[in-house]
């Protein structure tokens, strides 16, 4: 859980780019595939679990060969440009179908409705994840969020399914 205080800390710290309103619209975003795709509710934590710990060895795998800097950068650009093609420049066709593959695989969902939402699911990631990266002009060029997230230690403090869940509840607290 410890990602999820650390997106917190970014929203509370005025050198990075995270705010309330920007964490509303992923969550929104990944919400939507409940309407627009007919994803069961009650699936999408497991699912956000499933997509983080396919995600996290593809970009753990693009720092070793690229860099941390270079993989931020890189992160940043496919959130600002959006869109399959740039998805692409970052996670392979082959990755994107094993991704698919391991959901439904884990989930016994449908593979057409899981390979459909698969890049909304990876640029609610992506964007979550760009929220630490440091505001233009602010010292410092590490995203720790995106450090957090590319955690080798395995302790599991990086499920982005728990992430989603606190996150929503954050964002709309029990009355």
């Amino acid at each position: 859980m410890s990602i999820f205080f650390d997106l917190l800390s970014a929203i509370n710290n005025p050198n990075q780019q995270a705010n309330v309103s920007q964490l509303s619209s992923i969550i929104n975003s990944v919400q939507n595939l409940t309407t627009n795709q007919g994803i069961d509710k009650s699936q999408l934590q497991s699912i956000m679990s499933i997509v983080g710990n396919q995600i996290r060895p593809a970009l753990q795998q693009q720092e070793a060969i690229i860099g941390k800097g270079r993989l931020e950068n890189l992160v940043s650009q496919v959130v600002i440009s959006g869109g399959e093609s740039a998805l692409q420049s970052l996670f392979s066709p082959q990755l994107m179908q094993q991704i698919a593959e391991t959901v439904t695989k884990q989930t016994g969902m449908n593979s057409n409705l899981i390979q459909s939402a698969l890049p909304t699911l990876t640029s609610a990631v992506l964007s979550l994840l760009q929220m630490g990266a440091p505001q233009t002009g602010a010292w410092g060029n590490s995203n720790p969020l995106l450090n957090s997230f590319l955690d080798t230690d395995s302790d599991g403090d990086t499920d982005l399914g728990d992430v989603m869940k606190f996150a929503n509840r954050f964002l709309n607290p029990a009355v």
